[in-house]
């Protein structure tokens, strides 16, 4: 099935790649990006796919079992355009320019010197002949570097300043996953890709991780009351378990429930609330109206606005 998948998706790519993409750019004499321009057309076209299955999934939901109803659909279609934007557009080309960028630099830096940076697989071997445990393990590892990533967006006052866009959000639905500042998506971008690099994830589970990740986090975020049960909430985010932390509107060490997708962390590291059965109203009052109401390039510059106030200690 996977392999079907994969096949399906060169044949695609190379179609629109060989029919639409190389045609343009050879007319406006940008041949010398058809490579990178063909790698990013893989991005956009994952978003495409993304998008698909996350509202395929988390709208019914949504109108089966709403927390909430909807009564700012203005704010809704802003977090629609966040999505499109980070899925389909500048984001993806901007993190995958950066980083491919960066790692042929160190590529080629590592191999003058001869070191060969270690990898899961090359640690223990024997994780080449268990793909699927070597996957799993990679998806634990990149968790875990999220977990600590989100906890230190909370702790660290001028990263809240800019994650404090994705918290605004008082109207929330599984489009509000990717209402975050270009600034903080870069970051994330950097960090996971960073970490990813690091323990060799190869690229084609890596697009699996991506993949699963985006859905479940999507999920974490939609406007709908399911939870997965106390043995459930231990093993999976759930959107009652994210939602409680949304509700908690300090940037500080008191903030609960950060885990992106594995609660045990939350767990072992005793921020985790696994008790609350309500699903409290989101939003932050501390940040600026526009934050939570503004359109998509107001927020943006509010946003920059806050981290210049965090940055000044006010």
């Amino acid at each position: 099935m996977w392999q079907w998948f994969m096949d399906a998706w060169v044949e695609t790519s190379g179609a629109i790649y060989e029919g639409a993409v190389q045609p343009a750019l050879y007319s406006a004499g940008l041949m010398e990006y058809a490579d990178r321009v063909g790698e990013w057309l893989d991005f956009a076209l994952l978003g495409i796919v993304q998008i698909a299955v996350v509202y395929a999934v988390c709208r019914p939901l949504e109108a089966l079992r709403p927390v909430e109803d909807v009564t700012d659909n203005k704010a809704i279609w802003t977090d629609v355009f966040y999505t499109l934007l980070a899925r389909l557009g500048l984001l993806p080309l901007i993190a995958f320019v950066l980083l491919s960028s960066a790692e042929r630099t160190m590529q080629g830096w590592l191999a003058d010197t001869g070191f060969v940076p270690p990898t899961l697989e090359t640690i223990f071997p024997a994780l080449r002949e268990m793909p699927l445990l070597a996957l799993l393990l990679y998806v634990v590892i990149l968790d875990f570097g999220e977990y600590w990533r989100h906890r230190f967006q909370h702790m660290f006052g001028w990263w809240y300043a800019l994650h404090s866009v994705h918290h605004a959000q008082r109207q929330m639905t599984f489009w509000t996953d990717d209402r975050n500042h270009l600034l903080d998506d870069a970051i994330a971008a950097v960090w996971f890709g960073a970490v990813a690099l690091l323990i060799g994830v190869p690229p084609v589970q890596f697009v699996l991780i991506v993949m699963v990740r985006q859905l479940a986090e999507s999920l974490s975020h939609a406007n709908v009351r399911l939870d997965f049960g106390r043995v459930g909430e231990r093993v999976l985010v759930s959107p009652r378990f994210h939602r409680i932390h949304h509700g908690e509107l300090s940037a500080g060490e008191d903030g609960r429930n950060y885990a992106v997708l594995l609660p045990i962390w939350d767990w072992l590291f005793r921020t985790g609330d696994f008790d609350r059965r309500s699903y409290p109203r989101t939003g932050d009052p501390n940040a600026p109206e526009s934050l939570a109401t503004g359109g998509w390039l107001r927020q943006q510059v509010d946003g920059l606005k806050e981290l210049g106030k965090a940055l000044r200690g006010r």
